[in-house]
């Protein structure tokens, strides 16, 4: 992420306690525990990146699910 919103790093702060806790119920928040803030916040980014392509990608391709392409049914 470059050139974050006001919004953004509030999100990715409160992001924390969310990725926190699925380290703690899958026994992961060892290796983490010592990280600091910024470190924290650069895997929370690069799963926002990720997630983010991701949908770009299949936007492009207009990839969907067989769910939204069902005939209209009216």
């Amino acid at each position: 992420m470059i050139d974050k919103t006001d919004m953004e790093i509030r999100a990715i702060k409160d992001a924390r306690r969310f990725l926190a806790e699925a380290l703690t119920e899958l026994g992961l928040m060892a290796p983490f525990h010592d990280r600091s803030a910024a470190e924290i916040d650069r895997i929370i980014e690069a799963c926002i990146d990720g997630f983010q392509e991701s949908i770009r990608r299949q936007s492009e391709e207009g990839t969907r699910s067989d769910e939204l392409n069902d005939p209209i049914p009216f």
